[in-house]
């Protein structure tokens, strides 16, 4: 059972999730608006948000963005009517762990929530990951490429740790769908490619030999050479697969 902290400014959904989670035995404390979520969240420690969209004043992605930024140890859940690929994918981009619609069958909900706290309490690994020359420090939540530090969100984080941790070998998106998002089936939104994507904007930048590879009908992979010359046996990268 955990502590969690809902953000939601519609008085019915808030009060009937609430009740809904104590009754499964968590601990709920609400807000009802952006700015007070910050407060709450930097004064406790809570592993799980469970995070409206459209909120009064600061909105749920800003509010998302900022426990990003501020490296919040916590899994953000948010929950809209939003429900487009093209808001879901801002949700994801801007930090979310899962994105759950308006509206819901309090089941799933529970279900979505039981599965982000089983990823939190799975401890993390110690062992610091290098390819090439690209160094990833799942300890401090770090990432170098040489002497550049790169930024990254919870979520790209995870999927580099996980591409990493099978460096030199082709992982399938699917693959990556149910280790990095814990999700067994496809949900259209080709949200893989897109965080491929955002990944080698950030590590394979102008100049750098690129690390992340695209084996077409297959997945993706991560390789390279100790001197950072690349692995010339990879594949190269053609496109989506």
């Amino acid at each position: 059972m955990a502590k969690i902290l809902m953000v939601e400014d519609d008085p019915r959904i808030a009060s009937f999730v609430k009740r809904g989670l104590e009754a499964e035995g968590h601990t709920v404390d609400l807000a009802t608006d952006g700015e007070t979520a910050l407060e709450m969240a930097r004064g406790l420690s809570y592993p799980l948000v469970v995070l409206d969209r459209m909120l009064p004043g600061m909105d749920g992605l800003e509010v998302c963005r900022t426990l990003r930024l501020e490296r919040r140890d916590c899994c953000v859940l948010m929950l809209t009517a939003k429900d487009g690929v093209r808001d879901k994918i801002d949700g994801l981009k801007d930090g979310a762990d899962d994105y759950l619609t308006k509206p819901f069958a309090f089941d799933e909900l529970v279900a979505r929530i039981d599965a982000l706290l089983r990823r939190a309490s799975k401890p993390a690994a110690e062992l610091v990951l290098r390819v090439a020359d690209l160094v990833l420090d799942p300890g401090v939540k770090q990432v170098r490429r040489g002497s550049r530090e790169i930024a990254l969100t919870a979520r790209e984080f995870t999927l580099l740790a996980y591409l990493m941790a099978h460096a030199g070998t082709v992982v399938s998106r699917a693959r990556l769908l149910s280790n990095v998002w814990e999700i067994s089936f496809d949900p259209g939104t080709k949200v893989v490619d897109v965080y491929i994507r955002y990944l080698r904007q950030k590590i394979d930048a102008d100049g750098e030999t690129p690390l992340i590879k695209t084996v077409r009908g297959f997945g993706y992979m991560i390789a390279g050479e100790p001197d950072g010359s690349g692995d010339r046996s990879a594949p190269q990268d053609t496109g989506p697969p």
